[in-house]
């Protein structure tokens, strides 16, 4: 008997528990039947035309994203918006669309864990934990490197370890300095500036970092900052999602390339 929608659905919320998402979020089934045979999954950051297109075409029948692609309410699915555009191209190649969104951020592991890994990090506690703070869940990571090495080399390894992107990678601070303990946090993180600079750690890392923030940030001592774009920095979660969905029997998986970020160009390339 063939797996079906709801098969993968169970396999995600085993790994991901929805209870973990924050209160504004919105993950979950977005469209499609549960009750649908899978045989093809395609796992994405992002659920935009490019990704779609390739789900088509591969002949998936299911895409897990990490983004929701209604994220606050709506009251129509026209297809005279773009969002409205990608449901009904779903609906109509009988694609099914998952997004596991901060229950994934939260979870252990989870996409600051799979990007820890990337860095060569062996992970501690959450840089923001989930609840009370007893237990391993929360928003980011703080753990070691296995030696200190300079911050100059440890931005190179972070552009080394992660897709490259036009933006590529940022560094802010002295590139001499030793630097061991970081803190990492997958998408959008400077609103958690203040609780690296409370854990004490000698690098933050995150993607979407604003002038302001990380000036102040800066200007008050905080660790040092290594910037990343959205895509980059919870693209390595596609492939430990990938293998939570394998677990799953006969169904084939494949990680999408597509770079998602929206900056294509970068002045002197």
């Amino acid at each position: 008997m063939a797996s079906t929608v709801s098969d993968v659905i169970a396999a995600l919320d085993a790994a991901y528990p929805r209870e973990l998402a924050e209160s504004w979020d919105a993950v979950g089934l977005v469209c499609g039947d549960p009750g649908e045979p899978v045989e093809r999954v395609l796992v994405c950051v992002d659920p935009v035309t490019a990704t779609v297109e390739e789900a088509v075409e591969w002949g998936a029948q299911l895409i897990v994203a990490h983004h929701p692609l209604l994220l606050r309410g709506v009251h129509g699915v026209g297809t005279d918006t773009a969002k409205g555009r990608l449901v009904h191209r779903m609906v109509r190649s009988h694609v099914a669309l998952f997004c596991a969104h901060t229950n994934a951020d939260s979870a252990v592991p989870g996409v600051s864990d799979a990007l820890a890994e990337r860095l060569g990090l062996r992970v501690t506690r959450p840089l923001a934990p989930h609840g009370d703070g007893s237990g391993p869940t929360g928003i980011g990571r703080i753990g070691e490197l296995p030696e200190a090495m300079p911050f100059a080399e440890f931005v190179r390894r972070a552009g080394e370890a992660l897709p490259a992107t036009r933006p590529g990678v940022l560094g802010a601070g002295d590139p001499d300095r030793l630097v061991r303990t970081v803190a990492v946090s997958g998408g959008a993180g400077d609103s958690y500036l203040a609780a690296a600079a409370e854990a004490g750690v000698d690098v933050y890392v995150t993607a979407d970092l604003r002038h302001h923030p990380a000036g102040e940030h800066l200007e008050q001592g905080g660790p040092a900052l290594v910037g990343l774009t959205h895509w980059a920095s919870e693209w390595p979660w596609c492939e430990q999602a990938a293998e939570v969905i394998r677990r799953v029997r006969g169904v084939e998986v494949r990680v999408s390339t597509l770079c998602t970020d929206p900056w294509t160009l970068r002045a002197g390339n």
